[in-house]
């Protein structure tokens, strides 16, 4: 069933709230001067955003104790690493409806606070299947599994950044302009006709898609602690800076090329978690005769922290590798070092 936190109420209350407030300020600042942000600038989001969760975790350890603490900063870090993985998506979908760059932070907003509302239902609802159906851990796992095969050897990402079956559908249904007016989602044609601008569209692809990422990363999170607290926490901390963290990376998430490798670890990892923690609480008459399963392993929190960390630092360290490989063997590189040998016998 759900954890229940020594948390006091009022820090329970205020994180929520602060919370809140930060997330209305970024959406403000976004509507108030829509712009291309820089490095630098999307630089110091992220180092805020990240800095922010950390001290939200150094609080988690003094109010609380170090296993939350522990669960957070594990759940924090499962669902940023699997917030980059929808990142790739949110390239294609940019590039899929052609949004204008000094549009894309205002897309990227409304489509972070879609996520959250769909996530914080998600939440609701898996607590509530977890504290009545302990069998659901089975399912979770299984699932997890599934999802790191698919997302180690499938690439579908063309069917991924096409049109779903609702936007065809609302394409034929309803009238919208083939260019974009600002952040609008309705204009008015020069004739004086209300009709919709495509902006729309983007806005339900963006959501839609982060309704499928859901499907991994809440029941990937449940794998580490049933804190609804924690859970929301570790899921609004994650989405905070990815709009962010859309900008800063840009282009290089493709040269990433092995980073699927490790979010699938990290899904395969915690779906195993899933299945050994269902074992040991067992209640499925078929399976050891509704008996717990005393052998299954037990996998700590800060074994898993080790574990999700240690996969995105691997698989980032081999992306970055195989980049200067590539890099080193490129026509340019090798016109590069000609000249460089031309000046050197000069």
């Amino acid at each position: 069933m759900p954890e229940s936190l020594n948390l006091p109420v009022w820090f329970e209350i205020g994180s929520l709230v602060i919370l809140t407030l930060i997330l209305v300020v970024d959406l403000l600042l976004v509507l108030k001067r829509p712009h291309i942000p820089s490095a630098k600038e999307s630089t110091l989001w992220v180092v805020f955003y990240v800095a922010l969760a950390l001290v939200f975790a150094l609080l988690m350890l003094i109010f609380a104790d170090g296993e939350h603490a522990g669960q957070f900063l594990a759940g924090w870090l499962t669902e940023y690493s699997l917030s980059i993985d929808n990142l790739f998506v949110f390239i294609l979908i940019m590039a899929r409806f052609k949004v204008p760059k000094q549009l894309q932070q205002e897309a990227l907003m409304v489509g972070i606070l879609i996520a959250l509302v769909l996530r914080g239902i998600f939440i609701l609802l898996g607590a509530e299947l977890i504290e009545n159906f302990s069998w659901i851990f089975y399912i979770f796992g299984a699932f997890l599994i599934y999802t790191a095969w698919k997302q180690a050897f499938s690439h579908d990402d063309d069917e991924e950044s096409g049109e779903s079956a609702l936007i065809r559908y609302l394409r034929r249904h309803i009238a919208i302009s083939n260019d974009f007016d600002g952040a609008k989602v309705r204009t008015v044609t020069s004739a004086g006709k209300k009709i919709f601008t495509p902006m729309l569209i983007v806005f339900i692809a963006l959501g839609s898609t982060d309704l499928l990422f859901a499907l991994d990363s809440i029941p990937a999170i449940f794998g580490i602690t049933t804190s609804p607290f924690i859970v929301f926490t570790a899921n609004v901390f994650a989405l905070m800076g990815l709009r962010q963290l859309f900008f800063l990376l840009g282009g290089l998430l493709e040269k990433l090329v092995y980073l699927h490798y490790g979010i699938a670890f990290i899904l395969a990892f915690i779906g195993f978690k899933l299945v050994s923690h269902a074992l040991h609480e067992n209640e499925l008459p078929f399976i050891n005769g509704g008996q717990h399963i005393e052998w299954a392993p037990d996998i700590s929190t800060w074994t898993s922290l080790i574990v999700i960390v240690a996969s995105m630092t691997v698989a980032t360290l081999a992306s970055l590798a195989a980049m200067r490989a590539e890099d080193r063997g490129s026509p340019d590189a090798d016109e590069e070092k000609s000249k460089k040998d031309g000046v050197s016998r000069d």
